[in-house]
């Protein structure tokens, strides 16, 4: 039986509490480096590191070496949490010098994202829209066909939809409300009149005959009124992926969920190089709209396509022959 939780009880708890505290008073919701400092913890523990004066820099590589991390990713994640707790002690005279002397590892590997495009997406959704019901589920089928579509239509964060609550969905004004998102922040994303009679008829067919909906009721629902859970729509994406029989272009890796997100972004940016419009005047709205921090943070989901390569040319070389007759005598 797995024990619960029970705080941080290592010569360096009052310390990981602190930077945690701070942290999250940040705005940063810190939930896996949570997880890796509770590891440190209880390897500090078992190895009877008593001081803060005992956790030395063989201490944090035998801790590394401890935990198998074969992506460099992974591993160096976790060295990054411990580097951002130590250098965080050491600002607040909490300890000495870090004792994190392993080098981050170089990673040559780079995940490009599965774009899906109008079509491919239609195809999820009617797909989707087949699914029967089971184990006392119901409509599973009509409601995954709208859990795809706000996550493709919108953008959303799977772990964003799978919160919303039927007092978010405001069709008056058309706006869905996203709380608890992934910084502590609220925001408002607009849709328009499709995403509207999607989620108007959603909503009614959730409502029994002479009955009004609480507002606090889960917004997707498949049994006893419990939400349904981010894990369970990533796994009926990926149950729903061998009928799709998707041709995955070299250097990609398989789609996850999250995808429909990265598409819904680059997909932007071609509506706004197509339409004439300089994304470099829109990026703060996209960012804004998909609930970054910054423009910086939206950047990674701009995938260059080649579509968006044929566009970025054309506006270039538009620009360039305007350029040219200028200066040209």
């Amino acid at each position: 039986m797995k024990s619960s939780w029970t705080g941080f009880h290592s010569s360096l708890a009052s310390g990981i509490d602190a930077f945690l505290a701070h942290k999250r008073a940040l705005g940063c919701c810190f939930r896996v480096e949570e997880m890796s400092l509770r590891l440190f913890d209880r390897f500090l523990i078992q190895q009877s590191i008593p001081t803060l004066s005992a956790i030395t820099a063989d201490v944090v590589d035998a801790f590394l070496a401890s935990r198998p991390r074969p992506a460099p990713r992974s591993y160096n994640h976790l060295r990054g949490t411990l580097v951002r707790l130590f250098d965080w002690l050491a600002a607040h005279d909490r300890f000495g010098p870090s004792p994190v002397r392993a080098r981050p590892r170089r990673s040559t590997r780079v995940r490009l994202p599965f774009l899906f495009d109008d079509a491919t997406a239609r195809r999820l959704l009617e797909i989707a829209s087949r699914l029967p019901d089971n184990g006392g589920t119901v409509s599973r089928g009509p409601t995954y066909r709208v859990i795809f579509t706000v996550l493709y239509g919108l953008g959303l964060r799977v772990g964003e939809v799978a919160r919303l609550r039927v007092e978010d969905v405001d069709l008056a004004r058309d706006l869905l409300v996203i709380r608890r998102t992934k910084f502590y922040k609220s925001r408002l994303v607009p849709f328009g009149p499709g995403i509207r009679r999607v989620l108007r008829e959603h909503l009614a067919r959730r409502a029994r005959p002479s009955e009004t909906l609480s507002p606090t009721t889960p917004l997707f629902s498949l049994r006893s009124g419990r939400p349904v859970s981010a894990g369970t729509i990533s796994l009926t994406f990926h149950h729903l992926l061998p009928q799709l029989r998707l041709t995955i272009p070299d250097g990609t890796t398989g789609p996850r969920v999250h995808d429909l997100r990265h598409a819904f972004a680059v997909g932007t940016l071609l509506r706004w190089y197509r339409s004439g419009v300089d994304p470099n005047t829109r990026l703060l709205h996209l960012s804004t709209f998909l609930g970054h921090v910054s423009p910086v943070s939206t950047a990674v989901y701009l995938t260059m396509t080649p579509d968006l390569l044929g566009e970025a040319s054309g506006r270039f070389e538009q620009w360039a022959r305007a350029a040219l007759l200028e200066v040209t005598p």
